[in-house]
């Protein structure tokens, strides 16, 4: 019998080939040291949502040892969930990055946007936001978007140009061959940089899991008064209330997305487990605004609509 084989003596043989994860991961890190290495003052869009806060993660890497070389800027609708501004609150504390909030009702009380009573909360932060990185002088700003939400968003260029009144124009998009991004601006205009373009909601899951990264509980399965109502179930709170013929029951639901709390609704669900809720959107048939975002239900083009006027 001849004697084994030392791993010394087998022929070696190295395999660089990355996983889907890694590849996405690299991509995204490279993303970011561009743009920061290419624009004088950017900023991270964080909502404390799940795709935000693995933009988070992945600017953490990208500059790791260091502090993030950039602040992070929230939107308040003041109606956000209070588990999520409670996970915004800890990443923020955790990386001891500036956090600066845009605040839709002092936008409203100094003028910046008008409550008409009719306009959604949604639709103010466009003001909100273009206000903040207005006054900021901020010329690149990171966003979670990704490609597979929404057509709109499918629409987008990984650095999506903003003109001088923050709109973007789809028929106007600088070409992005072999990962070569253009980042000139003229004077007033900036540049969204979404470094999640090419994720999907499954490869957010699978990351959030594989890293163990922090997100809101109300991601996952619990128990939640809600209203029905145009065929999503909208959470009970001080600011969503039973309207005539509505009620409110108590369901086993859970949060595909976080906004809003207006305009967005929850799923039936008994997914507890990160490893149940990635079963649950392998199988999944529509994308996690489809579902359960009022805003995108306004119209066909309704996310471009909010887009050309300056939205996330």
């Amino acid at each position: 019998m001849s004697a084994p084989s030392s791993p010394t003596s087998r022929p070696t043989r190295s395999d660089y080939r990355l996983s889907q994860l890694d590849e996405l991961e690299a991509e995204s890190i490279h993303i970011f040291r561009e743009a920061a290495a290419e624009f004088e003052k950017p900023v991270l869009m964080f909502s404390g949502g799940k795709d935000s806060i693995v933009m988070m993660r992945l600017a953490e890497k990208a500059f790791f040892p260091a502090k993030l070389p950039f602040p992070v800027l929230q939107v308040d609708t003041g109606y956000d969930f209070p588990e999520v501004l409670e996970t915004r609150t800890n990443w923020v504390n955790r990386l001891g990055v500036r956090l600066i909030v845009a605040s839709v009702e002092e936008a409203i009380a100094d003028g910046i946007v008008v409550d008409d009573g009719k306009t959604s909360r949604n639709r103010l932060q466009i003001g909100t936001l273009l206000n903040a990185i207005e006054a900021e002088g901020f010329t690149a700003a990171f966003g979670g978007g990704r490609r597979d939400e929404e057509k709109a968003r499918a629409k987008e260029r990984i650095y999506s140009h903003r003109d001088e009144f923050g709109q973007w124009d789809p028929k106007n998009q600088r070409p992005e061959l072999w990962a070569l991004y253009n980042g000139k601006l003229h004077e007033g205009e900036h540049m969204r940089v979404f470094p999640l373009s090419n994720w999907t909601e499954l490869d957010i899951w699978h990351y959030i899991a594989r890293e163990q990264i922090e997100i809101p509980s109300i991601y996952f399965a619990h128990r939640r008064r809600v209203i029905p109502r145009d065929g999503m179930l909208l959470s009970e709170s001080n600011y969503v209330q039973p309207k005539d013929g509505e009620s409110v029951v108590e369901k086993t639901v859970r949060f595909r997305t976080v906004g809003d709390m207006t305009l967005t609704g929850c799923v039936e669900s008994e997914a507890d487990t990160l490893s149940k809720i990635i079963d649950e959107i392998a199988i999944a048939r529509v994308t996690e605004r489809g579902a359960t975002r009022g805003d995108d239900r306004f119209s066909e083009a309704a996310m471009e609509d909010r887009k050309k006027e300056g939205y996330f």
